[in-house]
């Protein structure tokens, strides 16, 4: 073993390129075995600059379970993929490029893409395998790859044939700086700074004769409109959408307002005139209860839009910028136009009230941009009409935590729209569709020629099958990331069609369904979701046996990582201040499904850690330079150490099963650096120096192998240089087996008492700032020690030790007696100087509950008595968990 210091810098990058070289980590080709095949479905990053500290975090989760289930005995299948076809990487090339997609041919402007990815793509792979992740860089993928087009085209056409899919011109949320249409699952909500705006509508003509009793309500803030001419008052935060309005809306149970259903108004400024009907939908609480509908302005719009059969006008166009019909404000920005017509609304006479308020709005979660709502014509998968089935496939799996089923419920529950699949975007995976130029027939590509793009490759047919028209217009569009990010299942295990047998098949079915789906519960909707659709659709299998959710990655203060607010951690700035195992560490102390916030100090405690199993472990070769066998007999500490390491083993290995990575890393932690380390090196230490005991010199050995073996999952690198230096120099210690329990049996309860004396002992002589071996006189004991007496004496080097028969003499002391002053002052007020004094003399009395002193009996809830067992006779008692300890000669 190397003399001095661990030197990370040294021994990691030398692992980590072995392990490339010598392909470690390669899936076997060769299994069959689903029994004995772990496979998991890792998350693609998408390719939309560098990897971030999330990424680190997540991923080492992920390599933690591919080691662990490594040392099971398990075939372990650990891919790569690189999410490169979506919108992320289309900003990213146009950013690095300072140029626009809109200014190339498609087929050029992906090339651009591809060669931007590229280099990027090549970085993730650096960043990976400096992190010592245990990927099988044998089996990687690119979303935008032509294997991975041609399964994306072919879950397009199977679901196409199967009915779950359609086309259709109908309103779609769109993100006006993205110019695309999306899904509802890429929005969220922000809150946001706006106006509640008060505008008057004109009445031309009600619809019938008002009630007497609702035209003066003193409950609302308007007149009730009764004549023509009279103002009917809305309230809305968005008048840049007046120009779009196409009725006006009152509940059918509002009787103040029910005589105008039938009637018309004129809409201010713009001067058209609009119907009113009526909705249960409209809120008749709120405001006045009337509103306006417009072409559109959220989902109600659009829900009145459909069932009324109203007009179609849109204000708003493709970009968020308002069209000819918004007269005037023609060219304004949204915003621009909101101010404008609020202005020239207050001009006319027409604004009664504005007033701030803040609320919230739907927004892209890409870029922060309001989403709008437009009529356009795009492709969706039916989801609506399976919430039941796909909440059904989700209880199947096994939740890590179970706690996160709730989102994924809580998410289908809320589902209001299916799953738009199309995008109009230049980077991407195209549809294999054609349309005929005369009837609009739909032509689907032939399954053999996948991947096709329709704008440079011909239709699979010379005239339409339906009318027999020979001109077809190619599909623009290209498909959304997550309809192909969620076949990373299929792609995994080579799903394709077979031509030849007219059927589906897998090249790697043992894989399938694979055993975990590790992911952040940020995507939970996105791809969580959109991967049982899919997957279950075509294959009629839930496609993971398992989902691990993880937290995101927080900064100290326990806020979100952003950009904007400068507090994004540059994982290459931790790694050259930190061994990547540090990182591990620090990973390794989430609690699943929880935010971690990203701490030194967990980095330090990671340093620490690895120092202190490096200098054991030089320690363990230096007392026992040889691996020795086991003896006949073993004596009682190196038992009680053996039997305890084996529970450790398997509350471990418990752990790492149920994905409690922290309560692994802590427990095992724990037990090595308190137990192995603190207490028993020292006694075996002792005995060794004494003379040859081969009962510690095996122990010792035994017990450092199984524990570099325990460490080997969270720190890869360190366990590796040790493993290969002192046990077997040709063998990865990851491709070792899970230590099996030796089943020593031992006394468990007296080596337990026995380490709790030694460290209370030692303890007592740090206090006293005497070196460990200085020599004690006299120490009773009073516990179940009686096995271990000469290893307590030899190491801590007590002359004589004696172990008690009865428990000594000990008394509960009152230590303080202390008031709350928040009861007691407003209480006493000027008494309570006496009291005080009264106490801190001891002239007090305590009688049941009551407290007497000065006079006066206080009550319980005035006070707090706290206690501490003193021995009564000669020398100084020590605790040692359920043992007694008395020192009484130094």
């Amino acid at each position: 073993m190397p003399d001095g210091e661990y030197d990370p810098d040294a021994v990691e990058p030398k692992w980590q390129q072995q392990w490339v070289d010598d392909e470690t980590y390669a899936y076997p080709e060769a299994s069959t075995d689903p029994n004995t095949t772990f496979s998991i479905d890792t998350p693609p990053p998408t390719v939309s600059g560098n990897l971030h500290w999330g990424h680190v975090y997540g991923t080492i989760l992920q390599d933690i379970v591919a080691r662990f289930e490594r040392m099971q005995g398990n075939d372990v299948f650990y891919p790569f993929g690189y999410d490169d076809n979506g919108i992320a990487s289309e900003r990213l090339t146009e950013s690095e490029l300072d140029i626009r997609h809109q200014d190339f041919e498609r087929y050029e402007f992906q090339q651009k893409c591809r060669e931007v990815c590229a280099e990027y793509e090549e970085g993730f792979t650096e960043k990976m395998q400096a992190m010592g992740i245990s990927i099988d860089w044998n089996n990687t993928y690119q979303t935008i790859s032509p294997e991975v087009q041609r399964v994306s085209q072919l879950s397009f056409i199977d679901l196409y044939e199967q009915g779950r899919e359609y086309r259709q011109k109908a309103p779609a949320i769109w993100c006006p700086e993205c110019e695309t249409a999306i899904s509802q699952v890429e929005t969220e909500d922000l809150e946001e700074d706006s106006y509640f705006n008060d505008i008057a509508f004109e009445l031309v003509e009600s619809g019938g004769e008002p009630t007497g009793d609702a035209v003066h309500d003193d409950d609302y803030e308007y007149e009730t409109a009764t004549e023509p001419g009279d103002d009917i008052v809305i309230s809305t935060t968005r008048p840049e959408l007046i120009p779009a309005c196409v009725s006006m809306f009152v509940h059918p149970e509002d009787d103040r307002n029910a005589h105008l259903v039938g009637g018309t108004a004129k809409v201010p400024v713009f001067g058209h005139e609009v119907p009113i009907y009526e909705d249960d939908r409209v809120d008749m609480e709120k405001g006045t209860g009337v509103v306006m509908c417009c072409t559109f302005g959220d989902q109600t719009d659009i829900e009145w839009y459909q069932a009324h059969d109203l007009d179609l006008r849109v204000a708003i166009d493709e970009s968020g910028t308002m069209t000819d019909l918004a007269g005037d404000y023609e060219g304004m920005s949204t915003h621009e136009a909101r101010e404008a017509i609020v202005e020239d609304i207050d001009a006319a006479g027409q604004l009664r009230d504005r007033r701030d308020i803040q609320h919230v709005v739907q927004v892209h979660e890409r870029d922060d941009v309001p989403v709008e709502y437009r009529v356009t014509e795009q492709w969706y998968v039916d989801v609506l009409d399976k919430r039941e089935e796909y909440l059904e496939a989700g209880r199947e799996m096994e939740w890590f935590p179970e706690k996160m089923f709730t989102r994924y419920q809580h998410w289908i529950d809320g589902l209001e729209w299916d799953w738009c699949i199309s995008r109009q975007r230049s980077s991407g995976i195209p549809f294999p569709v054609w349309y005929c130029a005369d009837c609009d027939h739909e032509v689907m590509a032939d399954k053999a020629d996948l991947p096709v793009d329709p704008l440079s490759d011909e239709p699979p047919v010379e005239t339409c099958p339906e009318c027999g028209h020979d001109e077809f217009v190619p599909e623009q569009d290209v498909f959304d990331t997550w309809a192909t990010s969620s076949l990373t299942p299929l792609i995994n295990a080579g799903w394709d069609w077979d031509e030849e047998n007219d059927e589906f098949t897998m090249e790697r079915p043992e894989i399938y369904p694979m055993d975990l789906r590790p992911q952040g519960h940020d995507i939970i909707s996105f791809w969580l979701f959109h991967t049982i659709i899919k997957c279950y659709e075509h294959t009629g299998e839930v496609p993971f046996d398992a989902t691990m959710i993880n937290g995101m990655v927080l900064d100290e203060n326990r806020e979100k990582m952003s950009k904007s607010k400068g507090n994004v951690v540059d994982p290459d700035a931790v790694l050259e201040e930190y061994p990547v195992d540090a990182a591990r560490f620090w990973a390794a102390g989430s609690a699943i499904g929880d935010d971690l916030p990203y701490q030194e100090k967990g980095l330090r405690a990671g340093e620490k850690l690895i120092r202190k199993l490096w200098n054991a472990s030089k320690l363990v070769e230096s007392l026992a330079p040889e691996v020795v066998d086991r003896p006949d007999e073993l004596a009682g500490i190196d038992r009680w150490l053996l039997a305890e390491l084996d529970a450790t083993i398997e509350r471990t290995a418990d752990y790492l099963e149920n994905r409690e990575f922290s309560k692994a890393r802590d427990d095992l932690r724990t037990f090595f650096w308190g137990t192995f380390c603190d207490d028993y090196l020292e006694i075996a230490k002792q005995r060794l120096d004494d003379g040859g005991d081969q009962s510690a010199a095996y122990t010792l050995r035994i017990a450092h192998k199984r524990f570099l073996k325990l460490f080997a999952p969270q720190l890869a690198h360190v366990s590796e240089e040790l493993y290969r230096d002192m046990y077997d120099s040709e063998t990865s210690i990851h491709h070792t087996d899970w230590p099996d329990p030796l089943g020593i049996e031992a006394d468990r309860e007296g080596g337990t008492a026995a380490m709790a004396v030694v460290s209370a002992l030692r303890k007592y002589k740090s206090d006293r700032q005497l070196p460990l071996n200085a020599e004690l006189g006299s120490v009773d004991v009073y516990g179940p020690i009686e096995d271990f007496v000469e290893d307590i004496r030899g190491v801590m080097h007590v002359e004589d030790l004696t172990v008690l028969d009865s428990e000594p003499e000990i008394e509960s002391v009152i230590t303080e007696i202390k008031l709350d002053y928040s009861k007691v002052g407003p209480e006493y007020g000027s008494q309570v100087p006496d009291l005080e004094a009264g106490i801190d003399s001891g002239e007090y009395e305590l009688v049941a509950d009551e407290l007497h002193v000065a006079g006066e009996k206080l009550g319980a809830d005035l006070f707090e008595v706290h206690r501490e067992r003193q021995y009564v006779g000669e020398g100084e008692m020590l605790e040692a968990g359920d043992a007694i300890v008395i020192v009484s000669d130094v």
